[in-house]
Parts: structure tokens; sequence; C-alpha cells
């Protein structure tokens, strides 16, 4: 590290934008509030590596009335952050113990019979109701009922008085190519299964609109849509949307040196420089969430333009060609951005590699790379 740096100073940073994050779940709760539907922020796995509680903060400031988390781990630490909006968590493994989403006024996914049973006899031992919502099986073949087994697990929560039925609900495969002839297959499951909760008494909320359904299919948007995606920025749809994403992913040059033509760079010297070259020595490597996948096929943006990564990355660190340019140390370096000044964006990265942008930001989660954060109010 440069003598000229503290020793505090982070290799790397994610930045996230709260403020980016509020409008596009204003955007969002606006088009729900269209089809009458309210709009649960989806805060699964640490914000989808933004930060749960700092991104549920500022969904409920921008209209969300719900909050999605994975786990009840997840729901509870959101309570425990003093968060008290209707959280909703859908997948633990069999043996957890739901008495404490129970008491803190968790709503909790129920996919089968047993699962039923267990939270309705967890309810009457802490002498309090569950909140569930019942999952019906549409078509994506994860959890939930199956269809011919969704008769009876209907039945069975009608009954059972420690119990509330808020809701039913589903998840789609394909929202995300429009036309698919799976969302409508999936969608007429779903109202063929809320026709059976009607007519066993249960009158429940329906959700099964992800991001991509709630922002293109207003006809299943039903009473709450669930947009998770979204709500950071990144579109999961082939068409334009005003999402503004809210991650950008920083480092800083700690080092410059001029090389002749013909010396190479980095591990099995993959690369070697055509010309006499100045080159910017960057601390983010595969620890800190860049791809090994992406050597010798990104760029990064330093000192007012794109300049490419040359040589393998490294577990610490990256090697960016500056031509005859020699960043000054200290000078920022953005490896992922919005890519509204031409900086690269996560679902670049994403589209080099064979992957999803989901994947990228939520592999931003680590230890050792910070968050700050901007727009907290």
């Amino acid at each position: 590290m440069s003598p000229d740096l503290p020793d505090s100073f982070p290799h790397a940073e994610v930045v996230v934008d709260l403020g980016a994050v509020r409008h596009n779940v204003r955007l969002l709760a606006a088009r729900a509030a269209e089809s009458g539907a309210a709009t649960m922020a989806v805060v699964k796995a640490d914000g989808y590596g933004h930060g749960a509680v700092p991104v549920a903060k500022a969904a409920l400031e921008a209209g969300a009335t719900w909050l999605g988390a994975c786990s009840l781990a997840e729901a509870l630490a959101l309570r425990a952050a003093g968060i008290t909006a209707r959280v909703f968590s859908w997948l633990d493994l069999p043996e957890v113990d739901y008495a404490p989403g129970i008491v803190q006024n968790v709503d909790l996914s129920v996919s089968t019979a047993e699962q039923l049973a267990r939270i309705a006899a967890t309810a009457r031992r802490v002498g309090l109701p569950a909140r569930v919502h019942l999952k019906i099986d549409t078509g994506l073949s994860r959890s939930g009922c199956i269809p011919r087994d969704w008769p009876e697990l209907v039945k069975a929560a009608a009954a059972e008085p420690d119990v509330e039925v808020v809701a039913i609900w589903s998840h789609l495969a394909c929202a995300d190519e429009p036309g698919h002839p799976s969302i409508d297959r999936q969608a007429e499951r779903f109202r063929t299964a809320y026709e059976v909760a009607r007519e066993a008494g249960l009158n429940p909320l329906r959700h099964i609109a992800n991001s991509a359904a709630a922002l293109s299919r207003p006809d299943l948007r039903f009473d709450l849509v669930r947009p998770g995606i979204a709500i950071y920025g990144l579109n999961p749809l082939p068409q334009r949307e005003d999402l503004r994403p809210a991650m950008t992913f920083r480092s800083t040059v700690v080092l410059t040196k001029r090389i002749d033509a013909g010396e190479s760079v980095s591990y099995g010297q993959t690369w070697t420089a055509p010309r006499d070259t100045t080159l910017a020595l960057v601390p983010a490597g595969y620890a800190d969430g860049v791809p090994r996948t992406l050597s010798g096929r990104m760029s990064v943006w330093l000192a007012g333009r794109r300049r490419p990564v040359v040589g393998r990355v490294c577990m610490d660190q990256l090697v960016v060609d500056c031509g005859d340019d020699e960043p000054a140390v200290g000078a920022e370096v953005i490896l992922f951005g919005p890519g509204a000044d031409g900086e690269p964006t996560a679902r670049e990265w994403a589209d080099e590699i064979g992957t999803i942008d989901y994947e990228i930001v939520t592999g931003m989660y680590r230890p050792r790379v910070p968050r700050r954060y901007l727009g907290q109010e």
C-alpha cells in the first residue's frame, strides 16, 4: 500500500445509493397502486448484497408496506433493527423453531399440511396465532403445495384455530421473458387455487408477481407485488424501464509503473505489452468480488475513461493498462456502477461471463469489502 494512504484505507468498497432505491420503489409502488396492489420490497440475501436494513428502511420510506425475507433469521434481523412493518419469510430448515417468528409477528409460508401442523402447534405453545401464507406450486417445481394436495391443505388451514391464513402465493418461472407461455399457465393455476381456497371458506390476499411481472403484467399484480431485483435498479426485462442501479463497486490506484514493450503482466503471463505502457495497480481481486473469469475481458473507469484490465485477475489485485497516461496514486477506480457516465455495469459483468446481474451484486457481500451509504435519512 502507498505510504500516502492510511492503514485503514479499504482496498475496495461498495457504495449504495439509497436515493436510487427510493426512486425505484416509488416507481414500483405507483405501478402496483394503479392495480390496487400493495408492495413488498424483497430484501433477502442481505438486500441482494446492498444491506437489508438500510434498504428496507429506504423502501418503506418510499411506499413499500411489506418486506420479504427468505429465512426467519433474516426476518428477525429486521425486527431487531426496529422495523415494525409486515415481514414475510418463506424458506427454512424443517427443524426451525417458529416461536420467535410468531412472537415477533412475522408472516410464515406454508407448503405442506405437515408444516402447517408444526406452525399451529408452535402457535398454541406460545399462545399467539400464526400468520401464514399458503404456497401453491403453479409450475416452478420448487417449494409449494402440488395442485392435487392443495384442497387438503386449504381445508386444514381453514379449520385450524391457531392459524390466520393471510394470503395464498406462488412464484413465476419465466416472468422475465414476456410472452412466455408458462406465465399464463401459471396464472391460470393460481386463479384455480384461489377459487379452491375461497370454497374452503378462506378470504386470502393473493401475490405472485415478482419484479418482472410487477412491471409487465398488471393482471398479475393482484393484492400484493414482490419486487426484488428491480428495487436495486437492475432491470429483469428486455424493455427499458426507469430504474436506477443503486450499487457502485470502487477501489483506488495504489501504484503506477512504466513497463517496456515485451514485458508480461500477472500470473501465467497471459498478456504481454505490445508497446511501452503505464500500468496502474488496483487492490481489488476475486476475494473482493471480481470474478477471475473476467481476466482479459473487463475494463474499469479510471481518470475519465474506460481502460482495460490486463493479465489475470488475482486474489487481491488487478492491473490496468493506462497507455501513455499516468493516473495519480489515490485516483478512484470504478469497477462497476450505474453506467450513466460510461462506467462498466453489473449487467455487463454478468453478460460477459454468462450469468445474471443478481449473482454479481449479491456476491458483493464480503467481510473485507465495506459498504458506504449515500442518501441515508
